[in-house]
C-alpha cells in the first residue's frame, strides 16, 4: 500500500497525471485571461453578441480552472498558480488582438484545439492509471468543447 496515494492510485502514475494536469491548468489560465480581454475590449458590429458569448466562455473556463486545480490536489500534488510558470509551459500564447471579433473567435478555436489535445492525452494517462475521476472529467470537457468548436466555427462560416 506504500505505492498508493490517498485515493488508492499508484503514486508515480498520479504524479505523471498531476504534471500533465498542471500543463492543462496553465493553458486554461492563459486561455481564460485571453477571453477576458476579448470580452472587455471587443468592438464592432457584433459587439453585443460576442460580448455575451465571451463572458459565458470565461465563466466556464474559470470553473474548469478550479476543477483542474482541485483534481491535482486530490491526486496528492500541488497546482501551480503563477503566470510566470504558466507562460513557460502553456502552448496557448497571450493574445494581443483582443478587439477584433473574428480574430478573437479564431484564437478561441485554436485554443480549444490545444486544450482538447491535452485532454485526450490525459484520457489515455488516466485510463492507464485506472483514474476514473480524471477520466470522467476529461471526457465531459471534451464533449462540451467539441460542440463549442463546432459553434464558433459555424460563426466564422467554416
Amino acid at each position: 500500500m506504500k505505492n498508493l496515494n490517498a485515493i488508492g492510485l499508484d503514486i508515480k502514475k498520479s504524479k505523471k497525471l498531476s504534471e500533465r494536469l498542471n500543463e492543462l491548468l496553465a493553458n486554461y489560465s492563459i486561455f481564460y485571461q485571453n477571453t477576458r480581454g476579448y470580452h472587455w475590449n471587443i468592438r464592432g458590429e457584433k459587439f453585443f453578441e460576442l460580448h455575451l458569448k465571451f463572458e459565458e466562455l470565461y465563466n466556464d473556463l474559470f470553473l474548469k480552472i478550479d476543477e483542474v486545480a482541485e483534481r491535482i490536489l486530490t491526486l496528492g500534488d500541488a497546482p501551480r498558480h503563477k503566470y510566470t510558470d504558466y507562460k513557460k509551459v502553456s502552448a496557448i500564447s497571450e493574445s494581443s488582438q483582443v478587439s477584433d471579433g473574428i480574430k478573437a473567435v479564431e484564437d478561441i478555436i485554436k485554443s480549444f484545439k490545444i486544450i482538447i489535445s491535452i485532454e485526450r492525452d490525459l484520457l489515455s494517462l488516466s485510463e492507464e492509471a485506472e483514474d476514473e475521476g480524471t477520466n470522467a472529467l476529461m471526457s465531459d470537457y471534451i464533449r462540451a468543447q467539441e460542440k463549442l468548436v463546432w459553434m464558433y466555427s459555424a460563426y466564422l462560416n467554416k
